[in-house]
């Protein structure tokens, strides 16, 4: 099999490894109501955190990240030599996957945790500080929508930086662009509300009924 094909299957598994909706399934198994039929409709940790407590949203985020991780492991593993290209279609499937997710009639979250995952997998000099910083925004600050468009900012200039350099394969570039795009398309609604001022802050240390209000 050629590198091509190896490459575009290995695209079609992220894809259906990260359609898998951990942010779905804890909310219906702990509260037994669909995610996104709260706050802003999306699966991931965030507004799970809204629907079903702290635990449950650390809990998506977590598994939203890994599921990233060990489905670019496992490709890198298994596909051979494909330039790179492999790995980085698995990670941007798994992105795609998680946004527009096949099990959930093409919904899903905004892909920041997942981007995440799948960077460190692929090239930590991005992935890792993609994670701190968004971190940092997204629990200190509050601003989910900021934290994932910085993290993925971070992973598209970083993953560009290395293979310039030639520390990494030009696939991560286009990997990391790319989804830096899923992102910012799926946060839409969150930008014109940046822009309009309107956007609120989750607080994830605060009374579990302020966090309910977000709307973010």
């Amino acid at each position: 099999m050629n590198a091509l094909v190896v490459s575009l299957l290995s695209g079609v598994v992220g894809y259906l490894v990260g359609s898998i909706p951990f942010g779905w399934i804890i909310v219906k198994l702990t509260k037994g109501i669909d995610v996104r039929q709260v706050g802003s409709g999306r699966t991931g940790g965030t507004n799970v955190f809204r629907a079903a407590g702290p635990v449950a949203g650390v809990a998506t985020a977590v598994l939203d990240v890994l599921k990233g991780v060990i489905a670019v492991v496992v490709v890198r593993a298994l596909s051979g030599e494909t330039a790179g290209w492999a790995e980085a279609l698995t990670g941007f499937g798994v992105v795609l996957g998680h946004n527009a997710s096949v099990f959930l009639g093409f919904r899903g979250g905004a892909g920041g945790a997942t981007a995440v995952g799948t960077s460190i997998a692929l090239w930590p000099p991005s992935g890792i500080p993609a994670l701190l910083v968004g971190s940092f925004v997204l629990f200190v600050i509050g601003y989910a929508s900021v934290a994932s468009m910085l993290a993925g900012s971070i992973v598209a200039i970083g993953s560009t930086v290395g293979a310039l350099i030639g520390a990494c394969p030009p696939a991560y570039a286009a990997y990391g662009w790319g989804v830096l795009a899923l992102i910012l398309i799926a946060l839409r609604p969150n930008i014109q509300r940046l822009l309009a001022g309107t956007e609120r802050r989750v607080s994830w240390f605060g009374r579990r009924k302020s966090a309910e209000r977000q709307t973010g």
